[in-house]
């Protein structure tokens, strides 16, 4: 496929959303609309059996969703993806990891945004004060056994399909 141009159409500080003109292997033309995200980081904080997620109101869903601690840097900069784990960590929880690994990346929505997360474990956990941004400012915490998690995902209270992914990741570590 061939890129023959390209147009922003829309810009803010956490996306912007450009139209590609394309040609296809047959010659054909086309168009995709593509939303440019910076990538995220998603941090699964693990003290034993415990795990910690944040809860904040998701306004394209119009609901609050329980969610691992994930985030993107302010106005689409480009951080190292181990520095945004520890500060998403810290700024949404108020946790500080002694370890935090990567364990993978997961591709959220490739069929439309060039988004990519960085999944991170963070243990050896000390408590602190969260430091929210503004948006954030309805977001809470708190520690879920592991059993609690799965639960929570088979009856539909847990349904970020990022943060189910992650889990996924954390069970063939």
């Amino acid at each position: 496929m061939e890129t023959l141009g390209s147009d922003q159409v829309y810009v803010n500080p956490w996306m912007t959303v450009r139209e590609d003109k394309i040609r296809r292997a047959d010659g054909s033309a086309g168009i995709y609309g593509v939303i440019d995200k910076p990538d995220y980081a998603l941090v699964i904080p693990l003290d034993g059996d415990r795990l910690t997620l944040v809860e904040q109101f998701r306004y394209p869903l119009g609901a609050r969703r329980w969610e691992f601690p994930q985030g993107t840097a302010p106005d689409r900069a480009d951080v190292d993806p181990t520095v945004l784990a520890a500060r998403e960590l810290e700024e949404e929880t108020g946790l500080v990891a002694a370890e935090i690994v990567r364990i993978g990346s997961l591709d959220c929505a490739p069929g439309m945004s060039s988004q990519r997360g960085h999944v991170f474990l963070a243990t050896g956990l000390t408590e602190g004060p969260p430091r929210r941004e503004h948006e954030e400012q309805d977001m809470r915490s708190a520690w879920f056994s592991r059993a609690e998690f799965e639960r929570m995902v088979r009856d539909g209270e847990i349904t970020d399909a990022q943060s189910i992914a992650a889990y996924a990741l954390l069970l063939l570590r």
